[in-house]
């Protein structure tokens, strides 16, 4: 006798089909890894991030330089009385201005790293890279001093040394907020977007969403009208008339008058 093979229970364990795990192990790649793809950095985000970290660099390697090199008022003559190095601590702002107010400026310089860092992820300027670039390295190079240094936290002096005969006294970070600063009046005089387009222009790939979303638009309101259109009616086959199969109609009246017809035909012949 032959067994038939017994048809799985109800509480088993159900078969399961290839999931990731299993498309993986036979060299194929996952769906989920296939769709998490992550996009190359532009260059002018690159730019941006390599030229602050520099600056960050160099910042904090001069400072480190100034405060074990040159004693508290000495000053060292590069271009007699118009350029020189002198060590100063301060705490206020860029070139030793508004000083007293430190915790204001911490804000500040906390308000320009965030505004810079969500401005990056949709540059196409170079130009626009370098300026942001400078300001992030400037900002973060006087933070780091405001937050290590002393008196305390968020109250630290920043260390300049570079003496502009006898005006005021800054560092590379000073430079570089200062620099980014002219360049981002020159920037906006040209009317430069932070995409590289300029102001009133826009390249063909900022107008196809806006034509996707037009023609996305459109479908949506054909839809609607198509919807709101009033559906005519259609007789149910049931109140159709039902004709036989040699041609009459299902109506009784008239079959009827045809069986009298055609007796009366019938009749009529000899």
């Amino acid at each position: 006798m032959s067994q038939t093979p017994e048809s799985p229970s109800a509480g088993g364990p159900a078969q399961r089909g290839p999931d990731a795990h299993s498309d993986v192990m036979r060299g194929r790649p996952a769906q989920g890894a296939a769709k998490m793809r992550l996009r190359a950095p532009s260059r002018p985000f690159l730019v941006l991030w390599c030229l602050a970290v520099g600056v960050v660099v160099v910042d904090q390697l001069t400072k480190a330089w100034a405060v074990t090199a040159l004693a508290d008022s000495q000053r060292i003559d590069l271009l007699g009385s118009w350029l020189g190095f002198v060590l100063v601590r301060n705490p206020g702002a860029a070139f030793s201005f508004a000083t007293g107010q430190t915790w204001i400026f911490t804000a500040v310089a906390l308000v320009v790293i965030v505004i810079v860092l969500r401005v990056s992820r949709r540059l196409g300027s170079m130009w626009w890279a370098t300026t942001l670039g400078l300001v992030l390295g400037g900002a973060v190079g006087n933070l780091i001093d405001r937050l290590a240094r002393e008196p305390g936290l968020f109250r630290g002096h920043v260390v300049d040394f570079i003496d502009y005969g006898g005006m005021f006294v800054g560092n590379v970070a000073d430079i570089a907020i200062v620099g980014a600063a002219a360049a981002i009046m020159a920037l906006s005089a040209a009317g430069l977007e932070l995409d590289g387009t300029r102001a009133g222009h826009h390249s063909a790939s900022d107008e196809q969403p806006v034509m996707a979303e037009e023609a996305e638009k459109a479908d949506a309101m054909g839809e609607g009208e198509h919807r709101d259109r009033p559906v005519p009616d259609v007789p149910e086959p049931s109140e159709l008339p039902a004709f036989a199969e040699n041609g009459t109609s299902g109506d009784p009246e008239r079959e009827d008058d045809g069986g009298t017809r055609g007796g009366a035909a019938e009749s009529e012949q000899p």
